[in-house]
């Protein structure tokens, strides 16, 4: 018995070399930068110890407006693309006729070079010298005035940046509810077609229950992801978010070790693990609450 357990260790000890070179030691090592104030990357020195990093980031104008693009990209985007992936995906799973045609042309958005389709959506909402972009040239076709939504408005920037967020991560969610709805066992729905059982209760008794593991999967990696979004508004407004008003959390870490204003491992360090605290209280909530609502 214990020859097999040091077998099994020794089988376990790559994995856990690289998870604590790669992730555990990383961690500590932000941990310990976010308290040391005044560090300076040059001549590797700081001046105290303290929570002055914390103060100075949750007061930074900056961070503050990252975390309400973050937070109203999250809550906007994830409950809208998984709803839209879970209608999509029904009506996969009636169609029989030409089935794997259509996932496959739902999965491409994914498989797609995200600042590929970035481009593709500055085309279509940027308004430049010689035109106003298709999507301005539709709504002046049904009689409403051009908005500018690379460099326009507040809401009209989130607007774009959350369209491209649900039409990059919607295949995804479509392939796995897909894949979700064709493991659940025919023997119910049989079982409530005898019983004459309207289609609505069915999705709600039946369906919903069934795949409710994969949604709630989906939803977690939904808020993890969108809280770390950072190439998308890249993609849409340039490499200078601070100045479109279109910066995120992610975004402001970078800024702060390698932007104009980087320089800065301490502030980064701090601004990082506040995300982490966020992302791991959303989660152990979405977990309290799976616990009554998950059928497994």
């Amino acid at each position: 018995m214990k020859k097999n357990s040091l077998k099994g260790w020794l089988y376990l000890l790559p994995a856990m070399l690289f998870l604590g070179c790669f992730m555990v030691y990383p961690l500590i090592d932000v941990l310990i930068y976010s308290f040391e104030e005044g560090y300076n990357s040059a001549s590797q020195t700081y001046f105290g110890v303290g929570l002055y990093n914390y103060s100075y980031v949750l007061r930074d104008p900056y961070f503050l407006q990252a975390v309400k693009n973050t937070f109203l990209l999250v809550i906007i985007t994830v409950p809208l693309s998984t709803g839209i992936a879970l209608l999509i995906s029904l009506g996969l799973n009636a169609i029989k006729p030409l089935k794997n045609l259509f996932q496959t042309i739902y999965f491409l958005p994914y498989v797609t070079n995200t600042l590929a389709v970035g481009l593709v959506f500055m085309i279509l909402f940027k308004k430049t010298a010689y035109t106003d972009g298709l999507v301005n040239l539709l709504i002046q076709a049904f009689g409403g005035s051009s908005v500018d939504f690379i460099d326009g408005p507040y809401w009209a920037k989130m607007f774009v940046l959350c369209f491209y967020t649900i039409w990059v991560v919607m295949p995804f969610k479509i392939l796995i509810l897909t894949s979700a709805l064709a493991s659940v066992n025919p023997d119910y729905y049989r079982a409530a077609r005898m019983d004459a059982t309207g289609s609505f209760r069915v999705f709600h008794k039946i369906t919903l229950p069934m795949i409710s593991p994969m949604i709630f999967y989906l939803i977690i990696t939904g808020f993890i992801g969108a809280f770390k979004a950072y190439s998308d508004a890249i993609a849409l407004f340039g490499t200078d978010l601070n100045a479109a008003g279109m910066n995120t959390i992610v975004g402001y870490v970078y800024d702060m070790l390698y932007g104009n204003s980087g320089g800065y491992p301490s502030y980064a360090s701090a601004a990082a693990l506040i995300l982490f605290a966020i992302v791991l209280t959303i989660t152990c909530v979405n977990l309290l609450i799976s616990r009554r609502r998950v059928h497994y």
